[in-house]
């Protein structure tokens, strides 16, 4: 994979923002620099007061989210789209539309009511929290709790100094062990948390690994193939070889952001995303660009796309005449498998109540998204044996398991009698080690019939169940806002990847945290993958990172 940095395309910056920086340059940036201020745990703030809460210029309010205007340093509050005194002072004073939100010490444009992302503004911001590391003999931050964590970084990275990279190594020189060079942090680029954590998942999902790393996507060929300038299999293939390069400082991953907004224009905003969402619309670009590119279909019509072969699996729904055993059975291809926290058919009075029993963890769900469900007057079953609809069973199961296998855990529920959504904050046991054959087609439909021993079309017995987990994707917070963290588990030990921050963690802490995308490869695949991770330095096409058979 080429390295050159030649193809990064910034997002294109607001109108209003560009015409102030027309205007005025760099000047407003440089005279609040030294409002910044940024706590141990790395949240960045525009502070211009430390005794006095900010009050808004136009009602002396005090509530509400307040920004400062870049032009006359004016606070205004926005309490509401209907009461936005950000948006009234940029109506009256023409060319005072961008501000800087003091709680996040982001650019915002009041015209456009939303965040916009200038690598200037970053570079200012990020060269304040440089100065200001408290510091040690050798020059790098004493503690590692006080890390700046700068949700938005420069896209060239041009702060690549030597602060910056000892900033980085630093974590190599107190980890237990080795730290792999194939870990890189993420930058945040304005509530992108929910992306850097699915991209750290499939960075490091073995299949997909070994053949972007085998440059089985070609950026170059592509280019001279396809008409697209924006292609989004060309922009991960960009992500892995910046990843796996060897180079320590966190990774702006903004022209994919900017290449899968343009494929995903319903969710192109600086607000927050669902990981899940996000992860299945990256899935679905993809297969949108590979499935065409590559004709090549298995006998039984496969696509043979990356993504599918990664991630596709098969679901069986037996739905069961309780009149006269009569089943009908079809068959729903997907990419992950979503399971409830909750039992089925929760009451009104269940939802509200907080403490009613959960599945409490990752088997006991299985068991329950395979069990025999009642289903409801309305969902009454036309048998074709009796002639008229009758009341049925229905009973999930799985009839062809993927190489990594994800599971969507469904923590935010929305109630349409009651009209409301919560999020399920309960904690969820799960397993490093899965053997998914109880869940199998061939094991629940000979277990319907008292383990008779019978032919199963299609039996699965030769395919491996056993799993082997490698990521979690966290996510911590309200229903409204929160964040999003990534586990991964290299060579067996846990590591903590939140936006820029990679850290070593004990497998405790993985186990206490609120899973919500977990990721399990088959153990095959798991311990092959233990053997390429390398902690040595490495060449950006290492030998280390052959293809697998069975994934590319």
């Amino acid at each position: 994979m080429c390295s050159s940095n030649s193809l990064y395309i910034n997002p294109k910056p607001c109108k209003h923002l560009a015409d102030y920086k027309v205007k005025n340059g760099m000047s407003g940036y440089s005279l609040i620099q030294e409002c910044f201020k940024t706590t141990p745990y790395g949240r960045t703030t525009l502070e211009i007061s430390k005794s006095e809460l900010p009050r808004c210029s136009i009602c002396s309010g005090h509530e509400g989210r307040f920004y400062m205007c870049l032009i006359c340093s004016s606070v205004l509050c926005c309490l509401s789209p209907e009461s936005n005194h950000a948006l009234l002072h940029s109506q009256c004073k023409a060319g005072h539309e961008i501000s800087v939100d003091m709680e996040r010490a982001e650019l915002y444009c009041s015209v456009c009511c939303d965040q916009v992302y200038d690598p200037d503004f970053d570079k200012v911001v990020m060269c304040k929290h440089i100065m200001g590391f408290p510091r040690t003999e050798i020059g790098v931050v004493e503690s590692e709790l006080r890390l700046s964590k700068r949700r938005r970084l420069s896209f060239g990275m041009d702060l690549d100094s030597k602060n910056m990279k000892t900033l980085f190594l630093r974590r190599d020189q107190k980890s237990k062990s080795c730290f792999p060079l194939v870990l890189r942090g993420l930058n945040n680029l304005g509530n992108t948390c929910f992306m850097n954590s699915v991209l750290q998942v499939l960075l490091h999902a073995p299949p997909l690994r070994n053949y972007f790393l085998s440059d089985r996507h070609n950026r170059d060929i592509c280019r001279k193939m396809s008409s697209d300038r924006l292609c989004l299999p060309c922009d991960i293939d960009l992500i892995f070889s910046a990843v796996f390069s060897g180079d320590r400082t966190p990774y702006s991953p903004a022209r994919f952001l900017y290449s899968w907004w343009q494929h995903s224009e319903n969710l192109a905003t600086y607000e927050q995303q669902d990981a899940h969402e996000f992860f299945i619309s990256v899935m679905d670009r993809i297969h949108d660009k590979e499935g065409k590119a590559s004709l090549a279909t298995k006998d039984n019509g496969d696509c043979q796309c990356i993504a599918h072969r990664t991630f596709y699996g098969l679901l069986r729904s037996d739905v069961t005449c309780t009149s006269c055993g009569f089943t009908s059975t079809t068959h729903d291809p997907c990419m992950d498998i979503s399971l409830d926290l909750n039992s089925c058919n929760s009451s009104p009075k269940d939802f509200a109540n907080k403490s009613s029993k959960p599945n409490e963890s990752l088997v006991g769900c299985l068991d329950l998204f395979t069990r025999p469900e009642k289903l409801g007057s309305d969902q009454k079953l036309y048998c074709e044996n009796c002639q008229e609809k009758q009341d049925a069973l229905k009973q999930m199961s799985i009839k062809k398991l993927p190489l990594v296998l994800s599971f969507h855990i469904k923590r935010f529920e929305h109630s349409p009698t009651r009209k409301m959504s919560r999020k399920i904050d309960r904690h969820l046991q799960f397993p490093f080690s899965l053997d998914m054959k109880p869940y199998l087609s061939s094991s629940i439909v000979r277990k319907r019939y008292g383990n008779r021993i019978f032919s199963f079309d299609g039996d699965e017995s030769d395919i491996s169940t056993e799993f082997e987990i490698f990521a979690v994707v966290t996510h911590s917070g309200m229903l409204e806002s929160g964040h999003y963290v990534t586990y991964l588990r290299l060579r067996n030990q846990w590591y903590k990847c939140d936006d820029a921050w990679i850290t070593e963690v004990d497998e405790e802490v993985v186990r206490a945290s609120q899973c919500y995308l977990m990721y399990y490869v088959q153990k095959m695949l798991y311990h092959k993958s233990c053997e390429d991770v390398s902690c040595q330095p490495m060449s950006l096409r290492a030998d280390t990172f052959v293809p697998i058979a069975g994934c590319c």
